[in-house]
């Protein structure tokens, strides 16, 4: 996710918003929906990374472009065994996009879910 911020000029100063505070604000509204188990890993290298590192925080799986003042997220979640997937997705869209509206004041253009997996809870 590049360090880049994205700059909203107000009448008293610069305001900065970074994309690894989207991406928090996403990974949040995405983990409260029912369904969602999780934030998978966009790749492997990502995995490799996270091994050595010992991350896991909740912008794993979430990537972010801004562009001038719209934002771009696609999320790659793993979801419970025997929901609705498309439901599912469609809920993660919304309040992902209700969450950075609301919360960061930028507009979306676009929030892509990919779902990486299914997790089977074995009780």
């Amino acid at each position: 996710m590049p360090e880049k911020v994205n700059p909203v000029q107000q009448s008293l100063g610069l305001i900065n918003i970074a994309p690894n505070a989207v991406a928090m604000v996403a990974g949040i509204a995405a983990l409260q929906c029912f369904g969602v188990v999780g934030m998978a890993l966009r790749n492997l290298q990502d995995g490799i990374s996270e091994l050595l590192t010992g991350k896991d925080n909740l912008t794993k799986g979430i990537e972010v472009s801004i562009e001038e003042d719209t934002v771009s997220v696609t999320l790659y979640i793993i979801v419970e065994y025997g929901v609705h997937i498309k439901e599912v997705a469609h809920n993660v869209v919304e309040s992902v996009k209700y969450a950075i509206e609301s919360q960061l004041g930028l507009h979306i253009s676009q929030v892509s879910v990919v779902v990486q997996g299914v997790h089977i809870n074995k009780n």
